[in-house]
């Protein structure tokens, strides 16, 4: 009967890592995508800021990634559908201003602690799972919030 529930578990923490994962993916195609705007706007500052947080996406990546591997599974490759409609947003954001790259930034990390937060409550998500989760990326996720707002107010 362990057995069982170990491998449901498994399952369940390789779909949810692998689901963030796609998330982080789109994250890290997002900002690169905005990071191009602010260079051509010369928002020097922002583009640096974005540059970072950008840097902090692909390091989650890798997390999850190595959470995935770690648990015998294969590491989605790709953003996924999240990725195809947070590109799209933030392409037509590219193309409206920098305010509204921001906003679609925001609503992409927004987006992301949601998914964080929902795997950290589920109580069928293992313990290391959960915290990497809740120690490592959800706080990622608030202080991206608040670096975004930072330079909305300088804009």
């Amino acid at each position: 009967m362990s057995a069982i529930v170990t491998k449901d578990l498994k399952s369940m923490d390789l779909e949810t890592m692998n689901g963030l994962l796609r998330g982080e993916i789109s994250a890290v195609e997002t900002y690169e995508q905005a990071i191009t705007k602010f260079n051509q706007e010369s928002f020097q500052n922002a583009s640096s800021e974005l540059s970072r947080i950008r840097n902090e996406h692909s390091q989650a990546s890798g997390a999850l990634r190595q959470q995935v591997i770690s648990q015998g599974g294969t590491p989605s490759d790709g953003a996924g559908l999240w990725g195809i409609f947070a590109n799209t947003v933030a392409g037509a954001a590219k193309i409206l201003g920098p305010q509204t790259a921001l906003g679609a930034l925001k609503q992409g990390e927004q987006h992301g602690l949601d998914a964080y937060e929902k795997a950290a409550s589920n109580p069928e998500i293992s313990e290391p799972c959960r915290t990497l989760i809740r120690d490592e990326l959800m706080p990622r996720c608030h202080e991206h919030l608040l670096a975004l707002e930072r330079i909305n107010s300088q804009l």
